[in-house]
């Protein structure tokens, strides 16, 4: 089964780049089969890794940013591929 994460964060007006950056720079142990990061209109960083792994399986997850980075939480989301019939 594939697995995907979506990791989603707000930087602070102006801060994107390096949040962007930042998020560039971790790195998760193991490494997912794919990673791909964007980003998009008013300083928002996203980044999707799949994995080949059970939904509900133990999987490493992007950490927290520094607070004063980010205008809320980070969003988590977690999806399973679907096969199409």
């Amino acid at each position: 089964m594939t697995v995907a994460l979506m990791w989603e964060a707000r930087a602070v007006a102006g801060r994107g780049e390096e949040l962007l950056a930042w998020v560039r720079q971790q790195q998760l142990a193991p490494e997912p089969l794919r990673r791909e990061t964007f980003r998009a209109p008013e300083d928002r960083v996203l980044v999707i890794t799949w994995w080949d792994a059970p939904y509900d399986a133990g999987i490493p997850e992007l950490p927290e940013p520094d607070p004063e980075w980010v205008t809320r939480p980070v969003h988590r989301w977690r999806f399973e591929s679907v096969t199409e019939v």
